[in-house]
């Protein structure tokens, strides 16, 4: 019996050194390491902050979003004033395709409705004591491409200086110090957007294409939003045929550039595996008018769309095929894809990793497998999910902006767990 007791007590004082050896190492005292990361950023205390409005109810629509007055430099003006809409000038047709990145536009317009609808899922408030969240309508994808796109010009300090005056605002502002402005929503659509001075609001919630120029640190699914492209190409309206897969006589298309950087050099690589068949284009050009009506009529023609990685993991040309009702066939291994939430992809859309993609034949030949039962139900189901990837004004019921703000919403209660949660930690993230 004694010597159960001597085991038990051993076993037992064994036991708590390893637990308190444990607990000291993880709770950052001494030599102890701790993590760092982005959301453990200083939080003031309650009693130098506003208080957060109310917690967001369980599927009670719209979000109540609050829009930063700016001056017009940092959006509009960088528009030119013509077809003026609810006092927002109309996104022009540029040459330079600079509406694929015109979520930060759309995301504005949104906010200036008079009227509120049923379909909106976010609504502007007046009060910022009212608002969920913080929006901030700096054009910093088209301050880029007006100021910025020829990264040697002169004309790149002005990009710079909105960064500067942006953030001088939002460090002012009570309610971006509040939350270390974890409760603002910044449009980055364009990767090189905001790119001098992005890390100062690596807390944000950031409206982005993909995460290829963004660290791991500042930018993940957990906080951001992944939006799409505005499409280039005219939706296909008129998608009626009773035979849609005999009447698309080409296999596979692409059109577009092929020298790329980064995982992008792989469209020079399939521009010479591709060569010599019948029913696959694929052809080098440049996105002008000519060429986007080029790609308009192939797309619409053809069963399957290529989409490999350009400079990054996305490009508009997914966006396009979709409208276009064609089924994408995506070459990317690091790709992330808007509303992955609401839609799975793998119901009209194909899958390869690059390596696959470079297998002589092999890509071709699994395409000509593919029974055309299938193909017609991708085909259907392209059809009815289009509506979700247009931009247009008014919004409409789940369309891309409304779809934007719905997972901007979804962020929200992280966003409150990691605020309320640091504000009452005495040791900076010791988990």
């Amino acid at each position: 019996m004694i010597g159960k007791a001597v085991v038990s007590l051993v076993i037992f004082l064994v036991t708590v050194f390893i637990t308190y050896s444990m607990t000291t190492t993880r709770g950052g005292g001494g030599s102890g390491s701790t993590h760092f990361s982005f959301f453990s950023l200083p939080i003031p205390k309650p009693n130098h902050s506003p208080p957060l409005p109310l917690p967001l109810p369980c599927g009670s629509p719209p979000l109540r979003v609050f829009m930063y007055d700016l001056p017009k430099r940092f959006n509009v003006g960088m528009l030119p004033p013509s077809n003026a809409t609810n006092n927002l000038p109309g996104w022009p047709h540029h040459p330079r395709l600079q509406q694929q990145h015109s979520v930060e536009y759309w995301m504005m317009a949104s906010l200036n409705l008079y009227e509120n609808n049923a379909d909106q899922e976010a609504v502007r408030v007046l009060n910022p004591e009212a608002a969920d969240v913080f929006f901030v309508p700096f054009f910093s994808s088209l301050s880029f491409n007006t100021y910025g796109n020829n990264m040697t010009d002169p004309d790149t300090e002005f990009d710079r200086q909105l960064q500067v005056d942006i953030l001088e605002i939002l460090r002012k502002s009570k309610y971006w110090q509040r939350t270390s402005g974890r409760d603002h929503v910044i449009p980055m659509h364009h990767p090189n957007a905001f790119r001098f001075l992005r890390e100062e609001v690596n807390a944000s919630i950031l409206i982005v294409a993909d995460f290829a120029r963004f660290p791991r640190s500042m930018a993940s699914l957990q906080k951001d939003v992944v939006a799409p492209y505005k499409h280039v190409v005219e939706s296909f309206m008129d998608d009626d045929s009773s035979n849609p897969y005999k009447l698309r006589t080409t296999l596979l298309f692409f059109r577009g550039r092929t020298v790329r950087k980064s995982e992008g050099k792989v469209r020079r690589k399939l521009e010479k595996l591709l060569q010599g068949y019948e029913d696959v284009h694929f052809e080098a050009s440049y996105a002008t008018g000519e060429g986007i009506n080029a790609s308009t009529q192939g797309m619409r023609s053809s069963k399957f769309c290529l989409h490999p990685a350009g400079d990054t993991p996305s490009s508009n040309r997914l966006f396009d095929a979709i409208v276009s009702h064609c089924v994408p066939v995506i070459v990317s291994d690091h790709i992330e894809l808007p509303f992955e939430s609401e839609l799975d992809y793998t119901k009209f859309s194909l899958f390869f990793s690059i390596n696959d993609a470079l297998v002589p034949g092999y890509m071709v030949e699994h395409l000509r497998k593919i029974p055309e039962s299938e193909w017609l139900k991708m085909w259907a189901r392209l059809k009815e999910i289009t509506h979700h990837f247009e931009y247009q004004f008014p919004p409409k019921k789940d369309d891309a902006v409304n779809m934007v703000w719905s997972q901007v919403r979804n962020k929200v209660p992280g966003e409150r767990l990691v605020v309320n949660r640091n504000r009452r930690l005495t040791i900076p993230d010791w988990w």
